[in-house]
């Protein structure tokens, strides 16, 4: 069965200049299941990449990781290109959302004392943990973290720098309501760059998906985004998690 999605980019805050101060907005737009948000514009049916074996090369040859690919805390890499089933692990709370944590081995390879976690394992089960701990840092409602997340894992340029002066701006999120991951898909990757495709769901059941860009950098992975502020074209909204690889922790 494939999945039907709706969306209204226009509506959606992940569009929006400052994406680690707006995915707070998220938390609510979804769990409040905001009519303006879920207005279909014209049904679209779109179905993430097929997911490869666990370790099996995708069509993009396999590239050694050399010193300028090791993590900058020093986690291992793989020379693997897809990953086609849900790791095992551990999950902690950022705010109200679970997030995947391995410190030895994925990442985060460090984490601060005020709850900031970066450095993440040069693979492709590592841009997978890259994207939802900075999914959770940025609707964590905190914005110490928020500050912290757009300064070090957004890519350097006019889009982050429109970010920073957003996330100096913002305060503390009073929302009740939650959102938690549901499953994932690797669309793409090489060792400089990675398209992570995330489906999350409210707790009022609302399911929806966006597609992570990221890159390599400075011995981490960060987020792309757009010299206008823009990471994220759209959020779109799911029936059901087809396609998806289904991964959890809450």
């Amino acid at each position: 069965m494939s999945q039907s999605t709706e969306s209204t980019p226009e509506s959606s805050p992940f569009t929006k200049p400052g994406f680690i101060i707006a995915a707070a907005l998220v938390v609510a737009l979804l769990a409040a299941t905001v009519v303006i948000f879920l207005l279909p514009k014209g049904d679209t049916t779109a179905q993430p990449a097929p997911a490869s074996p666990e370790g099996s090369a995708s069509a993009t040859p396999s590239a050694p990781a050399d010193a300028a690919g090791k993590s900058v805390c020093g986690l291992p890499s793989s020379n693997d290109t897809a990953l086609g089933t849900a790791p095992t692990s551990k999950w902690e709370l950022v705010g109200k959302m679970a997030v995947p944590t391995d410190p030895k081995t994925f990442g985060p390879g460090t984490t601060d004392p005020d709850g900031f976690r970066s450095c993440f394992a040069h693979s492709p089960t590592g841009a997978l943990y890259a994207a939802t701990n900075i999914l959770g840092l940025g609707s964590s409602g905190n914005p110490v973290l928020n500050r912290k997340a757009t300064e070090h894992l957004l890519m350097p340029g006019p889009g982050r720098d429109i970010a920073m002066e957003d996330a100096a701006k913002a305060s503390p999120s009073t929302s009740n309501s939650t959102v938690q991951f549901r499953g994932f898909v690797i669309k793409s990757y090489t060792p400089a760059s990675a398209s992570v495709d995330v489906a999350f769901q409210s707790d009022k059941g609302v399911l929806a998906h966006a597609v992570l860009p990221l890159q390599w950098a400075d011995g981490d992975w960060k987020l792309s985004i757009a010299d206008a502020g823009q990471l994220i074209n759209e959020i779109s909204q799911l029936r059901d998690l087809s396609g998806f690889i289904a991964w959890s922790g809450a």
